[in-house]
């Protein structure tokens, strides 16, 4: 190649990439820009857990910024400090560099908000009553709502881990189990029950990714495992106890042996006692399982994600018993045991 000819590429090259260079910069920068001039108030609502790269589809479609991949960009490159759950005052002419400002301030602005705690272990009832007293929603009608056939399909479409399993003829309600219990932070008292709902599914997704591979290569299904949560989430005392509790229960499904958990008879009958009678577990409904073999239909309550992580990643033992010694409240402890007669000589030990 005659030099003429090798200048003339070099200078095509350096003009090539100098074009792609100019272009990515003024496409980045029309990608973080402002989407309109409008100053309109939007208030956003940035849940426990959340992060900015999992909001970016959110605020794309609210469209408040432009681009979620431009937007993620700018996430990674200048790396803002923690975001703090709350609801925000945004608007569509901040732009990304503006609206991770009002974020980074990490102060919500809308003096409407109202915050609502559900702790564990509750029921989906139990939900619908705190937020009737919260909001102008009663209960039944969020009930209704959220056993209606066509919530239940928006939800199934809507997120991965919620499958046709709810749809069990045999479930009490589709959605039990399935909303993280946490504090929300929610707009105002006007919020209906699909904003309620997709708050609390939006928390249990942010949970459950952290388990992806894991419930991948589990034999049960995330109805299973979130059922299993439930159970443990009633029957431990102690978060170290959880995984153990959990390999107990997966042990007796495995021997094969009913599960025989008192956090199903108390579902089964509607109410939880310290002691059940004999006409208790005895009682005829799939959820209790004294009474039938497997799993029962569904979660009888909202697990925590400790008892999600145990469900999981149970402890591997040869256990099939446990006994919970709260009688002393100094030494609150739970024995293990292979055999039922280890195990009815533990109960006799500690007068259970």
């Amino acid at each position: 190649m005659s030099m003429n000819k090798f200048a003339s590429f070099a200078y095509f090259l350096v003009a090539f990439f100098a074009t792609v260079i100019t272009l990515s910069c003024l496409s980045y920068n029309y990608g973080i820009g402002a989407v309109s001039k409008n100053e309109d108030p939007i208030q956003f609502n940035i849940g426990p857990g959340s992060t900015y790269l999992t909001i970016s589809s959110e605020l794309e479609k609210s469209n408040l910024i432009r681009s979620e991949f431009f937007y993620k960009i700018y996430i990674k490159i200048f790396k803002p400090k923690s975001l703090q759950a709350g609801t925000y005052t945004l608007n569509k002419s901040l732009g990304v560099k503006g609206i991770v400002k009002v974020l980074e301030s990490g102060q919500s602005k809308n003096p409407n908000a109202l915050r609502v705690t559900i702790p564990e272990g509750k029921q989906l009832e139990y939900v619908a009553s705190v937020f009737a007293d919260k909001t102008n929603n009663t209960k039944e009608k969020l009930l209704k709502l959220w056993n209606s056939s066509e919530f239940i399909d928006k939800v199934i479409n809507k997120y991965e881990f919620i499958t046709d399993d709810i749809k069990d003829s045999d479930i009490k309600y589709p959605l039990e189990g399935y909303f993280f219990p946490s504090t929300y932070e929610i707009l105002n008292e006007d919020v209906d029950g699909e904003y309620i709902a997709y708050k609390m599914l939006d928390q249990m997704q942010l949970v459950l990714n952290e388990y992806k591979e894991d419930i991948k290569n589990s034999k049960y299904s995330i109805h299973e495992l979130l059922t299993m949560a439930s159970i443990v989430e009633y029957e431990a005392i102690l978060d170290e106890d959880r995984p153990k509790i959990a390999g107990v229960f997966y042990n007796r499904l495995d021997y094969p042996m009913r599960l025989q958990s008192c956090a199903t008879l108390g579902y089964a009958i509607g109410v939880h006692k310290k002691q059940y009678t004999k006409v208790d577990i005895q009682f005829a409904s799939l959820y209790n399982t004294y009474y039938t073999d497997g799993f029962p239909p569904g979660p009888g309550g909202m697990p925590s994600k400790e008892s999600i992580h145990a469900a999981i990643n149970p402890t591997k033992h040869d256990y099939l018993y446990f006994l919970a010694n709260v009688h002393d409240k100094n030494d609150i402890k739970t024995y293990y045991s292979k055999t039922y007669d280890e195990h009815l000589a533990k109960k006799a030990q500690f007068g259970l």
